[in-house]
C-alpha cells in the first residue's frame, strides 16, 4: 500500500506539461508516494480545499493564454468572490513551460503562483520558469527544480521507514497488463467509440463524429512550395453546430507503412487481439480504445510512434533494454548530463519514436506489450479554425489545412501527422470519413449590425475570417475590412474569387499584401500603417473591432507594433497613451488573437 498522498494537476496543449506530472508521478511512486496525476479540468476544483499538498505543472500558449483542459479551472480560480483564506491549509508549487521568444513568457505559471498566494496558499519554492529556448530544453530548469521540491516534499510527507526507494534502473510497474485472445470473440465489432447520426449528445473527444470528407482539394498554385488544402465534412445528422471563430478538433491516424514497420520492428501480430486490464483500481482504461482491440488499431489510431520522443521515453526503454551496448546508450540519453547529445540525435532532427526503435533493433524487439502505454503517447487530436459558415453551408464543416513537410539532416522529410494524413485521403476514390468534433474557439465577434469588424489573417490566419464574412454577411452586416497577407497572388492568394464577389456587393473591403512581388516585402502591418486613418477612424470612432489570427511567431508582435504607431501618428496619442488605448481594447475584448506555433 503506498502511503503519503499528494496531488499534481496540469494543464497541456502540445503534451510537454503532462509528460512532466506524469514523471513527477513516476518519481513519487520509486519514493514510495501514493500521487494522483489528472489534467486540472478534469478536477473537480472546490475540493482544492482539502488538499494538503498539490504541484501545479502549467504550460502557456499562444498570446499568454491558459491551455484547453486548463481554462474551467483558470475562470474558476480568479472569480473575485473567493476568500483570502479559501487555500490556507495547502502547501503549493507551480511549475511553468512556456518560451521566452514570447513575451508573456509563462505568464500562466507566474499569475496562478501569486493567485494561490492571494488565496492563501503557502509556496514550497520560488515558481519553475521551464523554457523551449533554452539549448537543453525546459530540462534545464526543470531538473534542478525537482530535486529542491522532492527535498521538500520528503520532509513534508517521510516515506515509510521500512520500504526502501525503488531504483531508477528498475521499471515500475506497467500501468496496464494486456490480455491476449487466443481467438476472436464471437460478438461485438472492433472500432472506434462513436457518435452516430441523431444521437443525443453531442460529439466529443471520446466520442467523435465520423465525418464524410466530401472534397479535399488543393488550393495553392502547382509550383507554390507549400500544398494547402480546402477540406469539407458533410455533418448532416451529428448534432454538430458551430459559429464563426469555432474550432474543429480532427484525431489523425498513422500510416500504414508506419504500423507494418512497428510491428515488425517489435515483433508485434497486428491482427492479435487482447483485453486492457489496469493495475491499480483509480486507473481507468483509455476510452477511445475498444475492448477488446487489435494490435493493428492500437498502433493505428492510438499510439503516437511519429512523435519526437521526450527523456522519459529513454528512461523506461533503458529499464527495458537487455542489450548491454543499446542500454548503455539509453542510459546516457535519459541521464541529466546526456541531454545535449539527446537533443542533437532527436530534438534537432526530429527523429521520430518509431525512427529510435530503429536504431535500437535489439531493445525494441524484447519490449514487453504491457509496457507500450506507458512508453509512448496517445495521439493527440489537432485543431483546426473552421472556414466556413452554417449560414452559407448548412450541414458541411470547411477547414484550411497546411500541409506540414520540411527537411532535416535525416534523409526522410519530416511530415506532419495529421496534415499528411488529411492529405492522403481521397474521396474520389471511395468513402472517407473523418473522426472530429467541435469546441468554442477564442475568437467572439459582435451581434451589433452596425459595428465594422477588422480582420488580419496572413497565410491560413485567414481561415476564421472567411467563416466570420460569410455569417456576418448573411446577417446583413457589410461593414468588414479585411488584411489579407500571402507570397504571391497566383500562387497563394485564397478564396480570391469570393472577395472579389463580396467586395463588388459593398460587403467587403479587401486589403491584400503580396510579400514576395516586389523587391520590397510587404506585410499585412505595411498595409496597416499605409491605412492607418482608416484604422483610427474605425477603431476610436465607430467602435470597431479588431481580429488577429496566424503564426504566433513575429507577426502579432509586429501587429501590435503598427498599431501602436497608427495610435500616435494617426491617433495623437504619446507612446504610453497608446499603449494604455490598446491594453483597454484587449481588455474590453476589442482586439482578440488567435495564433499557433
Amino acid at each position: 500500500m503506498l502511503n503519503p498522498q499528494f496531488l499534481v494537476l496540469f494543464g497541456s496543449q502540445t503534451g510537454t506539461a503532462q509528460d512532466v506530472s506524469e514523471r513527477l508521478g513516476r518519481e513519487a511512486r520509486r519514493r514510495r508516494l501514493g500521487c494522483r496525476v489528472q489534467a486540472l479540468d478534469s478536477y473537480p476544483v472546490v475540493n482544492l480545499i482539502n488538499e494538503p499538498l498539490v504541484i501545479f505543472v502549467c504550460a502557456t500558449t499562444g498570446q499568454g493564454d491558459p491551455p484547453d483542459n486548463m481554462k474551467n479551472f483558470w475562470r474558476f480560480i480568479f472569480r473575485k468572490n473567493l476568500p483570502t483564506t479559501a487555500l490556507c491549509q495547502m502547501e503549493f508549487a507551480v511549475l511553468g513551460l512556456g518560451d521566452s521568444s514570447y513575451t508573456k513568457f509563462n505568464f500562466v505559471a507566474k499569475k496562478l503562483h501569486r493567485r494561490l498566494l492571494q488565496l492563501g496558499g503557502s509556496a514550497l519554492l520560488p515558481v519553475c520558469l521551464g523554457d523551449d529556448q533554452h539549448e537543453l530544453g525546459p530540462d534545464a530548469a526543470v531538473d534542478p527544480w525537482l530535486r529542491d521540491l522532492w527535498d521538500r516534499v520528503l520532509g513534508l510527507l517521510p516515506p515509510p521507514p521500512d520500504l526502501a526507494e525503488i531504483p531508477p534502473g528498475v521499471p515500475l510497474p506497467s500501468k496496464f497488463t494486456l490480455l491476449f485472445l487466443q481467438e476472436a470473440p464471437s460478438t461485438g465489432s472492433e472500432g472506434q467509440r462513436v457518435a452516430h447520426p441523431g444521437s443525443q449528445e453531442p460529439p466529443s473527444e471520446s466520442k467523435p463524429f465520423l465525418a464524410p470528407m466530401i472534397s479535399n482539394q488543393r488550393v495553392t498554385g502547382p509550383s507554390h512550395f507549400q500544398d494547402v488544402r480546402l477540406i469539407e465534412f458533410d455533418i448532416s445528422g451529428s448534432g454538430i453546430s458551430f459559429a464563426a471563430g469555432d474550432v474543429v478538433l480532427i484525431q489523425p491516424s498513422n500510416s500504414a507503412a508506419h504500423v507494418q514497420q512497428f510491428c515488425q520492428v517489435l515483433g508485434l501480430d497486428p491482427d492479435q487481439l487482447f483485453t486492457l486490464q489496469p493495475r491499480e483500481p483509480d486507473v481507468s482504461c483509455p476510452t477511445r480504445l475498444p475492448q477488446p482491440c487489435s494490435m493493428r488499431h492500437l498502433v493505428s489510431h492510438y499510439l503516437d510512434i511519429a512523435s519526437v520522443p521526450r527523456r522519459s521515453f529513454f528512461e523506461l526503454l533503458a529499464c527495458l533494454s537487455l542489450h548491454e551496448l543499446e542500454r548503455e546508450k539509453l542510459l546516457e540519453f535519459s541521464s541529466a548530463q546526456g541531454q545535449e547529445e539527446l537533443f542533437e540525435y532527436c530534438n534537432r532532427p526530429r527523429r521520430t519514436i518509431l525512427e529510435v526503435l530503429c536504431d535500437f533493433p535489439h531493445t525494441a524487439a524484447a519490449i514487453p506489450p504491457d509496457y507500450l502505454l506507458d512508453l509512448i503517447p496517445a495521439i493527440r487530436p489537432r485543431a483546426f479554425s473552421i472556414a466556413s459558415s452554417m449560414l452559407a453551408h448548412p450541414s458541411r464543416l470547411q477547414i484550411l489545412v497546411a500541409v506540414v513537410q520540411f527537411q532535416t539532416r535525416l534523409k526522410e522529410p519530416r511530415r506532419g501527422l495529421c496534415s499528411s494524413w488529411l492529405a492522403s485521403l481521397d474521396p474520389g476514390q471511395g468513402p472517407v470519413r473523418v473522426p472530429l468534433w467541435v469546441r468554442p474557439g477564442s475568437l467572439a465577434f459582435p451581434e451589433t449590425p452596425d459595428t465594422p469588424v477588422i480582420m488580419v489573417g496572413p497565410g491560413t490566419g485567414v481561415a476564421p475570417f472567411r467563416a466570420a464574412i460569410q455569417e456576418r454577411v448573411a446577417q446583413g452586416q457589410t461593414r468588414n475590412f479585411l488584411f489579407f497577407g500571402c507570397r504571391w497572388r497566383d500562387q497563394d492568394f485564397y478564396w480570391e474569387a469570393e472577395w472579389q464577389e463580396l467586395e463588388t456587393r459593398d460587403c467587403l473591403t479587401l486589403v491584400p499584401a503580396f510579400s514576395r512581388e516586389q523587391e520590397q516585402k510587404v506585410y499585412v502591418q505595411h498595409r496597416l500603417r499605409e491605412l492607418g486613418s482608416l484604422v483610427w477612424e474605425l477603431l476610436d470612432r465607430q467602435g470597431a473591432y479588431f481580429y488577429l489570427a496566424g503564426n504566433a511567431k513575429s507577426m502579432p508582435a509586429d501587429v501590435s507594433e503598427a498599431l501602436m504607431s497608427i495610435f500616435q501618428e494617426d491617433g495623437g496619442l504619446c507612446s504610453p497613451d497608446a499603449a494604455a488605448y490598446l491594453a483597454r481594447l484587449q481588455r474590453t475584448q476589442r482586439f482578440q488573437t488567435e495564433t499557433w506555433a
